[in-house]
Formats: structure tokens, C-alpha cells, sequence
């Protein structure tokens, strides 16, 4: 592959996975909102979004790192910088791929506060249960069908007359 056909890839490629981290963030925001607001059916419809989305960024990150490989480049940042260096001479590219890193850094940003507020209120729901279970009387066990079940409190094993 000459330069020229590899620096049009890799913007094809660049671009590609730009449009697709950026509409990762805005879903990503819109997620927060919906858990924020307790909207159940919105909240479904946005992660069905955004597992697409995150496809989308997995397979031109596998195209990227597929180029990286074929032209005998590490895949990872170091090679495609390489690579950039050699089809790109004048850093054209260069920007589009700051905006990939940044737009991924955001993502990640906003994915873990969803999932920073996702596990506080899986404990606020688990401490809500527990206070009731412990209301109940009754000790909360492991079963055999692998969730938790009430034990049994006061079981009779045998009775006699």
C-alpha cells in the first residue's frame, strides 16, 4: 500500500470513529439523564442505542488496528503514530485524531459516572432490602438456585403424639 491510499484510509477510518464517539457521548449523556429521572422506557430504548454505537467504535477500532497490522505496525498508539508519520507527513490527520482521543476520554467520563450512579443505587436498593428482610425476623441466605431466599426460622423437623 503506498501512502497516499493508506492516509485516505486512516482518515476514512478517523472520521469514522469520530462520528461514532460522539454520538456515543451524546447517548452516553442522555443515559445519565434517564437514570437521573427514574424513566425506565427511555433508559431501555438509550442503551439499545448505545450498544450499537459501541459497535460501531469496536469494529473501526478493529479496522484501525487491522491497518496497523498490515502494514506491519504495532497496534496499539505507538505504531499508528508510525503509520501517521509516514502517510501524513504534513500532521493533517493529526487533529482528527486528537478529537478520537479526547471524544474517547469523555466517554469514558460519562460511562463511569452512569455506572458510579448505577451502583450506588444497587446498594441503596440492597440496604432498602435488607433493612426489611431484618424487619421480618428472618436471616437472607444463598440457595440452591442461585439467589438469595429468607431462612427459615422455627422449622419443624418431627412432631410427636
Amino acid at each position: 500500500m503506498d501512502s497516499t491510499a493508506c492516509r485516505e484510509r486512516l482518515a476514512h477510518l478517523i472520521a469514522e470513529e469520530a462520528a461514532a464517539l460522539e454520538e456515543l457521548e451524546t447517548l452516553l449523556a442522555r443515559e445519565h439523564a434517564s437514570l437521573t429521572a427514574n424513566d425506565v422506557p427511555a433508559l431501555d430504548e438509550t442503551i439499545r442505542q448505545r450498544q450499537r454505537c459501541v459497535a460501531r467504535v469496536i469494529r473501526a477500532d478493529e479496522a484501525r488496528r487491522a491497518l496497523c497490522r498490515e502494514l506491519d505496525q504495532p497496534a496499539d498508539a505507538s505504531g499508528l503514530e508510525q503509520i501517521l508519520r509516514w502517510c501524513d507527513p504534513q500532521g493533517t490527520l493529526a487533529a482528527g485524531w486528537k478529537r478520537c482521543s479526547a471524544a474517547a476520554a469523555r466517554c469514558r467520563a460519562l460511562n463511569d459516572g452512569n455506572a458510579a450512579l448505577v451502583g450506588a443505587r444497587l446498594k441503596h436498593v440492597q440496604a432498602r432490602l435488607a433493612a426489611l428482610m431484618r424487619d421480618r425476623g428472618e436471616a437472607v441466605t444463598y440457595g440452591r438456585q442461585g439467589g438469595y431466599a429468607a431462612g427459615r426460622i422455627g422449622r419443624v423437623l418431627r412432631t410427636e403424639v
